[in-house]
This record gives structure tokens, C-alpha cells and sequence, in this order.
């Protein structure tokens, strides 16, 4: 059974690894990457990407925050610092093990604070769902604002959806099937992972607590408030790094949005920090408001690596703070 589930894990790695790469190695063949440092010496504006970062952060700690409110009212009292960490160290580790994470947070709760896994598992899925909903009102939002500038492009330049779309190679739609296909194999595995937990029934119950746990929220108004935080961080970690170069400093927020929008549905494709598919996503965007095919593949190649970076940083940052943490040994009736 060890063998069995080690050797799924080692596939689960490689196969998001030669998905991402290999993405990204059609997207950049031909590319003159010189291009890519010849911008970050010389043609970057490096104040703006260090605005952008804190943001990167807060979105994690507010994530943390909200999760601890969720678990509150089931009964189950994390600190907020060992969910903040818990968020940190999940987030690292699903750039190797794209979506482990979510599991691996549960259990530094349950290391550390001695909270239900199953409890916490039902939050994360709960906390997803929310999620989910967030994105697809910015996604109804961002289309309804853009509709108009959609339509004035079509008018202006006398394109046609049809012979748009002949303009999208084999390999285009090659990558986009995959995309889909990667999404729905990533469906399918949660849901396998979830079957697990259905077999006993005390753990479903408990999942299901967690599930419903935000109907129980005692500050629903802050709930909220943390939810708009979180996604209003994520975009000006995203945003703001427009200002770094000429080519997209004067876009604007309403191309930003769009960017935005495709860039986190892109990124349920099961690849490390989604490169790869948020990469494709994200020029295709760029380039559709007027942006250089070249200046949009530098863009996209240098903030996803910087973003990533930091998300690196705060996974080593979060390894370090939680071996030095305390386990609980005895249950705290308020999250400290």
C-alpha cells in the first residue's frame, strides 16, 4: 500500500512537472531568453515589483485569519500564527505537489494545535468553495465591464470570433485541451482523496462539520472582510507589477482584471504555481489588449518567477517558525 501510494505521488510530481514544462518550453521556443535579463537590468522598474510583494503576503495571512475563524465555531482552536505558517508551508509545498498542500495545513493544525483533521479538511473545502463563488463574480464582473472594450476591438479592427479563432494554432488548442483535460483529472483525484474519508462515518460527520462551519461564524461581517482582503491583496500582488514595465504600465485596471480573472481559473490546472497554463493565459491576454508578443512573454516569464520566489521564501520562512513552535498539550478554549 506504501509502494502503491509513493509510486502515485512520484507521478503526481512528474506528470505536473512535464505538463508545466512542457508548456512553458512551447510557449518560449525560438524565445531569446537575454531578453528576459537585458528587461530586469534595464528596462524594469524593480520599486514597483517591492510594492507588489507585501500584498503577496498579506493574502496568505489573511487566508490564515479567516481560517481560524471557520474553525472556531466547531470547536477547534488553532493559534493564528500556527495557521498563518500552516497557509506559508502549504503553499511551498504545492509547487512541488500541486493541491497537497491542502492536506498538508490540516495536519500541521493537528501536529501543532491538535485540531480534527477531518474538521479542518471540511473548513478547506468550504473555504474553496467560497472561493470559487469570489472568482466567478469577478469573472461575471470583469466581463460585463469589458464587454464594451471586447466589441469597440472587434469593430475597430474588423475581426471576426471565427477568424480569431483560425488564428489559433494546432499547438493552441493543443495545450488548451490539456489544460481541460489536467483539470479534470485534478477533479477526479480530489475526489478520490475525499473517498478515503467517506469510508468511516464518524470522519464524514466530522468533514461535514467542517463543511458548515462558515454558516456558524461568530463576526460573518469579518468573515466577509477577510474575503475581500485576501482577493483584493491578490490582485494588487498581480496589478501592481504592471507598473514595472512601459508596455504595460498604461493598461490600466480594466486589462488588468481580465489578466487577473483568466490567470487564477488557469492556475486549477495542476501544475507547480501554475506555470505553464497561467504563462499562456496571461500573454494571450496581454497580447489581446496590444502588448508585444515578446514584451508579454518577458512579462508573465518574470513576475510568475518572482512571485514564486516569495512563495518559496515564506515556505522556508514557515519550516523554520513551526519547528521552533510549541505543540499545544492541552486544549485552549480561544485561538491565542
Amino acid at each position: 500500500m506504501d509502494l502503491r501510494r509513493t509510486g502515485n505521488n512520484i507521478l503526481q510530481i512528474v506528470f505536473s512537472l512535464v505538463l508545466g514544462g512542457a508548456i512553458l518550453y512551447w510557449m518560449y521556443r525560438g524565445f531569446d531568453l537575454n531578453q528576459v535579463r537585458d528587461a530586469m537590468q534595464h528596462d524594469m522598474d524593480w520599486t514597483w515589483m517591492l510594492l507588489s510583494l507585501p500584498f503577496g503576503v498579506t493574502a496568505q495571512m489573511f487566508r490564515g485569519l479567516r481560517w481560524c475563524q471557520t474553525l472556531d465555531p466547531i470547536g477547534e482552536h488553532a493559534r493564528k500564527h500556527t495557521a498563518v505558517n500552516a497557509i506559508f508551508l502549504s503553499y511551498a509545498t504545492s509547487l512541488v505537489i500541486p493541491r497537497v498542500g491542502e492536506f498538508l495545513r490540516c495536519g500541521v493544525l493537528k501536529r501543532f494545535d491538535g485540531v480534527a483533521f477531518p474538521k479542518a479538511l471540511g473548513t478547506v473545502v468550504t473555504e474553496r468553495a467560497v472561493d470559487a463563488v469570489v472568482v466567478a463574480a469577478i469573472t461575471l464582473t470583469t466581463i460585463l465591464l469589458q464587454l464594451s472594450v471586447f466589441t469597440d476591438f472587434f469593430t475597430k479592427t474588423g475581426t471576426r470570433i471565427d477568424t480569431l479563432l483560425t488564428q489559433f494554432t494546432s499547438t493552441g488548442y493543443l495545450v488548451t485541451v490539456i489544460c481541460l483535460v489536467a483539470a479534470v483529472a485534478l477533479v477526479a483525484f480530489l475526489l478520490r482523496k475525499m473517498a478515503i474519508y467517506n469510508k468511516v462515518k464518524d470522519t464524514l460527520h466530522s468533514l461535514w462539520v467542517g463543511v458548515m462551519s462558515v454558516r456558524k461564524v461568530e463576526h460573518p461581517w469579518l468573515y466577509i472582510a477577510y474575503t475581500l482582503l485576501i482577493w483584493g491583496s491578490y490582485f494588487l500582488h498581480f496589478y501592481l507589477t504592471f507598473f514595472c514595465f512601459e508596455q504595460t504600465a498604461h493598461l490600466g485596471v480594466d486589462c488588468a482584471l481580465v489578466a487577473f480573472v483568466v490567470g487564477s481559473i488557469a492556475v486549477i490546472v495542476p501544475t507547480p504555481n501554475g506555470a505553464g497554463p497561467w504563462h499562456f493565459s496571461v500573454k494571450t491576454m496581454l497580447i489581446l489588449y496590444g502588448v508585444a508578443s515578446d514584451q508579454a512573454l518577458s512579462f508573465v516569464l518574470i513576475v510568475h518567477t518572482l512571485q514564486t520566489l516569495l512563495v518559496v521564501a515564506l515556505g522556508l520562512y514557515a519550516w523554520a517558525a513551526l519547528s521552533m513552535t510549541r505543540r499545544r498539550t492541552a486544549p485552549v478554549g480561544t485561538a491565542e
